[in-house]
């Protein structure tokens, strides 16, 4: 499964710096196929060629189309964009992005699928939501509730690779914590270099350790983390042997 079946569709763009900059954003997240429908802008302008760095391939090969129906001819799963939501044909299959990317993903195995954004000044119509499976909606402040058309793809294709490399099975697991010998090893080196310093002494020092430990436990620290907080026990006893007074 690829990202390479996921389009990105700007409907009716106005600026040529925002198809640049959506350039370099698919060219980040791993998707080439760009569809421009009846553009204002030209790929081929030099204000979208500077913000397109290492994405200019991508609008050497974007296509034209006339209408958004030929956009989305051969997709399986379309998903609008869109500020505003509500009203009859923005209230139903609306959800924020992290939402909206299993379907897409999920799609991808099987065909074409598009992520469809309005122009600048306006957003998409409501035909034009009408026309598609899904509303994304990203929940910025609602006192300025529309991103800038470039940063709406980046944000949406963010997301879309998160959930593909979950779903791959391609993201790094966190680092599995030291094991119980190796933690109780450090609890020991810890308390005899706090005992040393006296900041475990008298009648609530096996207290005061024992709220340590679950601390240090709660973090589940790795090997690496273990070892790190066993120099600092080291290198504690290491002061205290070699500075201690008369």
């Amino acid at each position: 499964m690829s990202l390479h079946n996921c389009r990105v569709v700007l409907v009716r763009p106005k600026i040529a710096a925002n198809l640049g900059a959506a350039a370099r954003a698919m060219r980040n997240m791993g998707l080439t196929d760009l569809v421009l429908v009846s553009p204002e802008a030209d790929a081929a302008d030099p204000r979208a060629r500077r913000l397109a760095t290492h994405g200019e391939a991508i609008l050497d090969q974007a296509r034209v189309v006339g209408d958004l129906a030929e956009a989305l001819a051969d997709c399986l799963f379309v998903a609008a964009t869109s500020a505003r939501t509500g009203g009859p044909f923005r209230r139903q299959s609306v959800g924020f992005p992290d939402q909206a990317m299993p379907r897409v993903v999920e799609c991808l195995s099987q065909g074409p699928a598009a992520l469809v954004f309005g122009p600048e000044s306006s957003g998409l119509t409501n035909a034009e939501v009408a026309a598609c499976h899904f509303l994304i909606h990203i929940p910025a402040d609602p006192t300025c509730p529309a991103l800038n058309l470039a940063q709406a793809v980046a944000v949406c294709l963010y997301e879309l690779r998160c959930c593909w490399l979950r779903t791959s099975g391609t993201v790094l697991p966190p680092a599995p914590p030291a094991p119980y010998a190796t933690q109780e090893r450090l609890f020991a080196n810890l308390r005899a270099a706090l005992e040393e310093i006296h900041f475990l002494y008298g009648p609530k020092a096996d207290a005061l350790m024992h709220a340590l430990r679950h601390l240090i436990v709660r973090a589940r620290p790795s090997a690496m983390e273990t070892d790190v907080l066993l120099g600092l026990a080291r290198q504690i006893r290491w002061y205290v042997e070699h500075h201690r007074g008369p």
